[in-house]
C-alpha cells in the first residue's frame, strides 16, 4: 500500500485545464527525467442523503450532510471502493471507538491541520467520520444502481466524474498520475486536472502491506481448511518477528515524513491554486490493522484460534489484497466531493 498525495487544480468550464502545464513542468522543473509508463482512468460517483421533509426543531442542531461515494481505479482492478458517512452517535449507548476514535487519532489531527492550511476541500460541518469498504469490481456498479433506484427517497445522485485517459510517469522515487477530470452527470463539463503523486522509495508501510499479503498466501492459500504447521511457517520465508519492533506511532511518523517529501515534490512544479489531499482522516487505518494481525500471527496460538474457520475449508478471498488502494481512494474522494 504506497503512500500518496492527490492534488486538484480546478478550471473554469470554458477555460483550458492545467494538464499541459503540469506535464511541461514535470519535464522542465525536476532533476529526474519523467518516463511515461502507462495510462490510467477512474470513475467517481457521489450520492448525498436527501433532506428531511419535516422542519427542524429550534433546539436541534442542523443535521450534517451524509455522503456515499463509489470509486473505481484501473490500477486496482480487483475491487471498487465505497466510502460512506457514519450515522451520528445517539445517546450514551452508542458504540465507543468509532467517531471518537477517528477524531482523536494522531493522523486525523494532523490531517485536519494540514487541510485547514492547504486549501481545505470540505467545510467543517461536512467533516464527519467515514467508513471505507472494498467490494469486487462488478458488485460496485450493481450496488450503485441499487441505491439509485431502490433507495431514491433517502439518497440522491449528485454527480459522476471521470478521468478517461490519464498518463502515468515514473520520476525518480515517485510515480505521477495526471488526468483531466470530466463531469458526466448531471451535466457534462470539465472540472479541472488531478495529479496523484506516489512515493516509490523505501517504505515501512509498503513493507508491512507486502508482508501481510505474503502471510495470507502462506497461511491460507490452499483453502483446504488445514492449519499451517511450523514447517509451513519456515518455508514461507516470512520473518514473523519483523513486526514486533514496529508500533503504530512509527506508521504515523512515516506518513508525516512522506507527506513532506510529496509536498516538496509538488512545490518544485510551481502550480498555484491546487487543493491538496494527503493526510486525510483515517489514512493508514488498513496498514495499522495489518500490523496488528501480523503481530497476532507471530503467536501460533492466537493464529490458530483466529483463522481456524471451524474446519469448513473456506478459501481466502479471490482478491489477493482487498485493502490495496484504500488510502488513495480516501484522498480522491475528499477531493471529488466538491463542497457538495
Amino acid at each position: 500500500m504506497p503512500i500518496t498525495g492527490v492534488f486538484f487544480i480546478p478550471s473554469n468550464p470554458n477555460a483550458s485545464t492545467a494538464f499541459a502545464t503540469v506535464t511541461e513542468r514535470l519535464h522542465s522543473s525536476l532533476a529526474d527525467e519523467p518516463i511515461p509508463v502507462g495510462r490510467w482512468a477512474l470513475e467517481h460517483k457521489l450520492m448525498r442523503d436527501t433532506p428531511s421533509c419535516l422542519p427542524a426543531s429550534a433546539s436541534q442542531r442542523p443535521a450534517r450532510a451524509r455522503y456515499m461515494q463509489f470509486l473505481s481505479l484501473t490500477y486496482f482492478p480487483n475491487h471498487g471502493f465505497i466510502y460512506t458517512s457514519q450515522p451520528p452517535q445517539r445517546g450514551p449507548h452508542a458504540q465507543p471507538g468509532t467517531i471518537a476514535a477517528a477524531a482523536t487519532s494522531p493522523v486525523s489531527q494532523t490531517s485536519q491541520t494540514a487541510m485547514s492550511t492547504q486549501a481545505p476541500v470540505l467545510n467543517s460541518q461536512d467533516q464527519v467520520s467515514m467508513v471505507m469498504t472494498t467490494v469486487p469490481s462488478p458488485a460496485c456498479s450493481t450496488l450503485f444502481q441499487h441505491f439509485v433506484y431502490a433507495c431514491q427517497p433517502f439518497w440522491c445522485h449528485r454527480h459522476t466524474v471521470t478521468v478517461p485517459g490519464g498518463v502515468v510517469y515514473d520520476v525518480g522515487d515517485f510515480r505521477v498520475r495526471i488526468g483531466d477530470v470530466r463531469q458526466t452527470q448531471p451535466a457534462a463539463r470539465v472540472r479541472g486536472t488531478v495529479v496523484e503523486i506516489e512515493w516509490k522509495g523505501p517504505s515501512l508501510v509498503t513493507s508491512i502491506a507486502s508482508l501481510f499479503t505474503r502471510s495470507r498466501k502462506a497461511f491460507g492459500g490452499p483453502g483446504d481448511g488445514r492449519l499451517p504447521d511450523d514447517d509451513d511457517d519456515d518455508d514461507s520465508g516470512i520473518d514473523m518477528a519483523f513486526p514486533e519492533g514496529v508500533e503504530e506511532a512509527d506508521i504515523d511518523a512515516e506518513y508525516a515524513a512522506t507527506a513532506t517529501l510529496i509536498r516538496e515534490f509538488w512545490a518544485h512544479l510551481g502550480i498555484e491554486g491546487a487543493r491538496e489531499a494527503i493526510l486525510v482522516p483515517d489514512v493508514g487505518r488498513e496498514v495499522k490493522g495489518q500490523l496488528r494481525k501480523l503481530k497476532q500471527q507471530g503467536d501460533q496460538k492466537v493464529y490458530r484460534s483466529s483463522t481456524s474457520n471451524g474446519g469448513n475449508g473456506q478459501p481466502l478471498d479471490e482478491d489477493p489484497d482487498p485493502d490495496a488502494g484504500a488510502d488513495v481512494a480516501r484522498q480522491f474522494m475528499e477531493i471529488f466531493r466538491f463542497n457538495r
